[in-house]
């Protein structure tokens, strides 16, 4: 018994620590080698402070700033925590569910509430949470829909802001991959920055 449990355990032993512990080890190392910006969860710096990632959004309210998705992650009992990194995950309800119905109808009135004069459709990306419910993009669309609750909040003129959400829309990953879209986050640190 010995001769055939001996190989079994030492093989087991050798694979946990050559696949639990050389493998990731290796990966990351090379991936902080290579990416650094991105391996290190590619945070968002002003002034030396950390305010935020590029691949995790912000539940942004003030008029003065510009909105992105509604985030859909929630705690154990369900109750909303927008953007939390650890609760990433849809809502999961289907488009029959009155329930969606409902947010998306109060998603709509708070943004007509904002912005009583804009008449512009509005995008479904600013009703609807996206599949990770974390998402910090948004489309130029729903950048556009909000430019003048932004312009007129601030004080600036919707040209410079138009300009602001030119200068951050995103050409699709390689060219083919995804749509166009605009960092909320790195948007209203621009905008910050014109003041």
């Amino acid at each position: 018994m010995n001769l055939q449990l001996r190989p079994a355990f030492v093989s087991f032993v050798a694979l946990s620590a050559l696949t639990g512990l050389g493998y990731p080890l290796l990966v990351t190392g090379l991936a902080h080698a290579i990416f650094p910006h991105r391996a290190g969860g590619s945070l968002i710096l002003r002034g030396g402070q950390v305010v935020g990632s590029e691949w995790i959004g912000r539940d942004f309210t003030d008029p003065r700033d510009f909105w992105g998705r509604p985030s859909a992650t929630v705690d154990g009992d369900g109750k909303p925590l927008p953007y939390n990194g650890a609760a990433s995950g849809g809502s999961n309800l289907a488009s029959s569910n009155p329930a969606l119905a409902d947010a998306i109808r109060a998603r709509i009135a708070r943004l007509r509430a904002a912005d009583p004069a804009n008449r512009l459709p509005i995008p479904p990306d600013l009703v609807t949470a996206s599949a990770s419910g974390l998402d910090p993009d948004i489309s130029p669309e729903a950048a556009e829909y909000q430019v003048h609750r932004v312009a007129l909040a601030r004080g600036l003129d919707e040209t410079k802001v138009r300009e602001a959400v030119a200068r951050r829309v995103q050409a699709p990953t390689f060219g083919l991959l995804g749509e166009p879209r605009v960092d909320v986050q790195l948007l209203n640190l621009d905008l910050d920055a014109l003041r």
